[in-house]
C-alpha cells in the first residue's frame, strides 16, 4: 500500500486545497503503480504544523513575506562563487565554504 505523508505549514491551505492536493498525488501514486485498482490503496496524510517549527536558512519561517529575503540570499551565493557551476556537495564546499 503506497503511503505518502505531506507536511505544511498549518493554515495555509484551505481544506478544499488539501483534498484537491490529496487526490492529485492519489492519481500519480495510481499512474505509477500502472493500474487502477491501487487506488483505494492509496494513503495520503497530509499534516500541518505549527509555524513556529519551520526555519529556513537558520531563520524563522516568515511565510511569503520572506521569500524575497531567502531568494536574495541565494542570489548572493551564486554570484559569490563566479563562473563556478558546483553540481556535487564536494564541489559547493570549495565555491561557498560554510562560515564559522
Amino acid at each position: 500500500m503506497p503511503f505518502v505523508n505531506v507536511k505544511l505549514v498549518e493554515g495555509v491551505f484551505t481544506p478544499e486545497e488539501k483534498h484537491a492536493l490529496a487526490a492529485a498525488l492519489t492519481d500519480v501514486m495510481v499512474k505509477f503503480e500502472g493500474s487502477e485498482a491501487f487506488r483505494e490503496t492509496v494513503w495520503v496524510l497530509i499534516e500541518e504544523l505549527h509555524p513556529d517549527g519551520w526555519h529556513i536558512g537558520g531563520r524563522p519561517w516568515e511565510g511569503p513575506k520572506g521569500l524575497e529575503t531567502t531568494l536574495r540570499k541565494q542570489k548572493e551565493i551564486i554570484e559569490g562563487i563566479g563562473d563556478a557551476h558546483p553540481t556535487t556537495r564536494k564541489e559547493w564546499a570549495e565555491a561557498a565554504p560554510a562560515k564559522n
